[in-house]
């Protein structure tokens, strides 16, 4: 089970990336996805998340109306689509993957609940 995560960079202030997952070892349409960050010298958060059944989508308040997360099971690939990026987005990112459960714990995106991880990319937001 590999989770490559890329598309990171860097970009200023009010633009856009997008982050690619790829998955390899395992079907995609059976997991669930989250994305998380890590600024320099703060914990690990999660932020986003999809779920393996009904594709329900879930954000924290800091990057709601901003990110968008999408799947395609074909491609066994999740996305993190960012807009509107602030400089306070700026961390690695990561994505990780759980089989067969919801993607959310109440209202949040807990790093112990998932089981795989990706290496992370860097975004950098900055004039």
């Amino acid at each position: 089970v590999q989770l490559q995560a890329s598309g990171g960079g860097l970009v200023q202030p009010g633009g856009s990336l997008r982050l690619s997952c790829a998955a390899s070892g395992f079907t995609a349409d059976y997991y669930s996805f989250g994305w998380f960050r890590q600024a320099p010298g703060k914990q690990r958060e999660g932020i986003s998340c999809i779920s393996f059944t009904e594709d329900s989508e879930f954000y924290v308040d800091s990057v709601k109306g901003r990110f968008t997360i999408s799947r395609d099971n074909a491609k066994n690939t999740v996305y993190l689509q960012m807009d509107g990026l602030k400089p306070e987005d700026t961390a690695v990112y990561y994505c990780a993957a759980i089989p067969q459960s919801p993607c959310r714990v109440y209202d949040e995106v807990p790093l112990r609940y998932y089981q795989y991880w990706g290496q992370g990319t860097q975004v950098t937001v900055s004039s």
